[in-house]
């Protein structure tokens, strides 16, 4: 595939360039900042705005030409092994030294690799525990703890403590926010407020937040992350312990919906910018309807200022703090992968109830209802993940599920439900999973199970295609569930087991006492599937035309070594019920492969 790919960029380049030099009219195509990074050659004609009535067939083609060009750049890989997101398959994955891979994490706790001593018998348990890469704090206040001189000390002994436990690593950037607060910035910009101005509410009362709406703070963050992007680059770059980079940690505002500092209300009193009304204008029926709701209460204004368009709700002062925010890591982003191009994403305490302003969560961070405010306003970031501590795992899942957004779950719950929940999550599409506080847990087992389960069905889960896998998870109040794949109608039905619905959990820990039952489920060949599950039994029935009645033709139990599957034992008899159905009793995971037949 990216040999085919190589060739046709190579193909668009020459006929692009032939087309750029003939051409005698401008081109009326606008490049987004990726696509103009993308381009290898240069063109006067891409800087142009575009203008219908000065477009030319010759313009029309380098036009459709370029699309094409910047669509097979960016899906490129680095020939250097740099890890990077693959987006050409209707999953996206990281790839790490050319080879696909899924991250079965878990996230230290905040001052964990604060300590050389503390960290030197996690390392090792971490992975021997089947964790494959940690996320892990790298903080502005240790790195540059005065202005212009950097320590980065500590993070080499982060990265070096993973090397040697051959583990990888997410660094977390705690820049200017950590859970809606400043917390981390350096002495020396949480005492000068006049320079690195805060947060106001209402009364004019400075909260313990940089805001967003300033530029020196924006400014001095992005040359601290560029500062540790370039170090990393210098370190790491050939080993690829570091896989990516969370950029802040759930922004936003705590306490008032939006900022009224004088910069802030300035803000307010402009236009909406264009590049985010063209981009809601081009998604509208495709938005979040909670989204779609504030705007069509002023009846989808296209021009305005923040005011006039969305109206003056606590909801709309979130989605003019969305976008500020969305501007500001973005840029720091950028600053960062100018020294060091990994994959970066943010990650967001989302929203603990329905209906919960602004506020009470950190307001402007990510939440799914200004996701697409979020998705308009970043080139640099590569997804938006949510930090689910929730129940309803699922249905936060199907959320950010959204316009090509990359699935990853940077923080969860562990236990016996983050075991389930793994196994759910990867059958979703997701490329990466990672509970938190793993180096305290006292119960990381069920989620060692199932990590063990996944990386030995990375191979499939890399290469299936989307419409080839299913999961189901347990989530409270559930019994049954029924999922359509390979032409079957699968039934499961959840173990029995005492439990009573699991609280509303804000972002702490809080732990499930729902019984555990997932499944992941690929649909391997026709009639055949391989399916790793815990705490339920599953039967198949038709759905597709042909013979009306389905049987078991044969049940495997087994694992797979290197990608080749070594059967064990040949179920049959108890083990299926007579083989009526797969038995997969318990909360530890394993894998069965079953063939059926159909017949009348």
């Amino acid at each position: 595939m990216w040999a085919r790919r190589s060739a046709i960029v190579g193909m668009l380049v020459w006929n692009a360039i032939v087309i750029c030099r003939r051409a005698s009219d401008p081109l009326i195509f606008k490049l987004t900042h990726y696509q103009a990074q993308a381009m290898p050659f240069n063109c006067k004609a891409t800087r142009l705005a575009y203008n219908p009535r000065r477009m030319s067939t010759r313009g029309i083609s380098l036009a459709i030409l370029l699309v094409a060009l910047t669509e097979y750049a960016t899906a490129a890989q680095p020939s250097d092994g740099t890890p990077y997101l693959d987006r050409s398959d209707p999953i996206p994955h990281l790839v790490v030294d050319g080879k696909p891979f899924l991250i079965l994490g878990g996230e230290l706790r905040n001052s964990s690799t604060s300590s050389l001593d503390y960290m030197k018998p996690i390392w090792p348990r971490m992975a021997a525990e089947r964790f494959n890469t940690l996320l892990a704090a790298a903080t502005w206040q240790q790195i540059e703890p005065q202005e212009g001189k950097f320590d980065f000390s500590y993070v080499d002994a982060t990265i070096a403590g993973a090397q040697e436990s051959h583990l990888h690593l997410i660094i977390l950037w705690f820049g200017s926010w950590k859970n809606g607060t400043s917390t981390y910035p350096p002495a020396w910009v949480k005492a000068d407020r006049r320079r690195f101005p805060r947060v106001q509410d209402q009364q004019g009362t400075n909260l313990e937040t940089l805001s967003a709406f300033s530029n020196a703070n924006r400014d001095a963050d992005a040359r601290a992350f560029a500062a540790l992007m370039k170090h990393i680059k210098e370190v790491d770059g050939t080993k690829h312990t570091v896989l990516m980079m969370q950029v802040e940690n759930e922004s936003g505002i705590l306490g008032p919906g939006r900022d009224y500092s004088a910069e802030a209300e300035a803000a307010w009193k402009r236009p909406v910018p264009d590049p985010l009304l063209a981009f809601l204008a081009k998604n509208k029926e495709r938005l979040q309807p909670e989204f779609l709701d504030i705007w069509g209460r002023t009846g989808f204004r296209t021009k305005g200022t923040w005011g006039e368009v969305f109206g003056d709700s606590q909801r709309a002062q979130e989605i003019f703090e969305a976008w500020q925010y969305s501007q500001y890591i973005d840029t720091v982003a950028a600053a960062g992968k100018a020294k060091y191009p990994i994959p970066m994403y943010v990650n967001t305490w989302i929203t603990q109830y329905t209906g919960e302003p602004g506020g009470e969560h950190p307001s402007g961070g990510a939440v799914s209802r200004v996701l697409d405010v979020w998705l308009a306003g970043i080139s640099h970031i590569d997804l938006l993940a949510p930090d689910i501590y929730l129940p309803d795992l699922r249905g936060v899942l199907a959320a950010y599920d959204h316009l090509g957004n990359p699935l990853f779950i940077p923080e969860t719950r562990g236990g016996e439900a983050g075991g389930a929940n793994a196994l759910y999550a990867f059958g979703q599409g997701v490329f990466g999973f990672s509970p938190f506080a793993v180096d305290q847990s006292g119960d990381n087992g069920p989620l060692s199970a199932s990590y063990a389960v996944l990386n030995q069905l990375m191979p499939l889960l890399t290469s299936i295609e989307k419409s080839k896998m299913t999961s189901v998870v347990r989530q409270a109040g559930d019994s049954m569930a029924a999922v359509e794949l390979g032409g079957y109608l699968l039934r499961i039905q959840y173990q029995q087991g005492q439990g009573a619905p699991a609280a509303l959990a804000g972002p702490t820990l809080a732990q499930s006492t729902v019984p555990p039952g997932a499944a992941l489920i690929l649909n391997t060949g026709p009639d055949e599937f391989m399916i790793a599950a815990e705490g339920l039994t599953l039967s198949f029935a038709p759905n597709s035309s042909g013979p009306r009645q389905v049987d078991i033709l044969s049940v495997e139990e087994g694992t797979f070594h290197d990608g080749v599957w070594v059967p064990g034992r040949l179920l049959n008899g108890d083990e299926t019920n007579g083989d009526n159905y797969l038995i997969f009793r318990g909360s530890t995971p394993t894998i069965q492969k079953v063939k059926l037949y159909r017949h009348d």
